[in-house]
Order: structure tokens, then sequence, then C-alpha cells
């Protein structure tokens, strides 16, 4: 069976501010885009794992990670990891970004 992709764009790269979160809405789907002071863009479920689940785009970002809000659990912005000692996983996106849009790649 053939998937789908669907490319959407979610924002002008040249507005997102660095190391702040970005929250928008695909489908049903909360997404937190976050752009680093080394210039990449990173994609994850704006949701923490844990049972209160903090809004990450609200997170301060430090590095390569957010610090959920709530619980300051680290989360990894390459690829969704928790890190030790908490537990856990957050959906991570993949981003493109061309002539100044990030698209969000949705397969």
């Amino acid at each position: 069976m053939l998937q789908t992709i669907t490319r959407i764009p979610v924002a002008h790269y040249s507005n997102v501010k660095m190391r702040s979160g970005y929250s928008i809405k695909i489908d049903n789907k909360e997404i937190a885009i976050f752009k680093l002071t080394n210039g990449k863009v990173y994609a994850i479920e704006d949701r923490s794992p844990h049972p209160k689940g903090g809004v990450l785009s609200e997170g301060l970002v430090s590095g390569e990670y957010v610090y959920c809000p709530v619980y300051d659990w680290k989360i990894s912005l390459a690829d969704g990891k928790v890190q030790a000692p908490d537990e856990g996983q957050v959906r991570k996106f993949k981003v493109e970004l061309e002539n100044d849009i990030i698209f969000i790649i949705l397969e």
C-alpha cells in the first residue's frame, strides 16, 4: 500500500523567534516548532508525555532540548526522547525549509 505524504507550510522561518516555542494545530495534532540558535528547526508533539501533559511550546529551550513547564522534564528536540532519570517519548515531525517557509511533513 502506498503511503501518503503531506507537506504543510506552517511559518516563515524569519518570523520564528530563536529559543522560543511556536504552537500550531494541524488536523487534531498540536505541534510545537522550535528554532535554535544554530538555525536548526525542530517540530515535536506539543504535549509532555507525563500524566499532567505540560504544553512544550511554553517550555524553556536549552541547546537541543526543551524543558517541560510543568515537571521540568528534559526532552530532546532531535528525537523526542525524555532524558533520564525520567522516561517517555513525544512524537517528532519531519521539518523542511524552503525559501523562508517552514514545512511540516506528515506521513
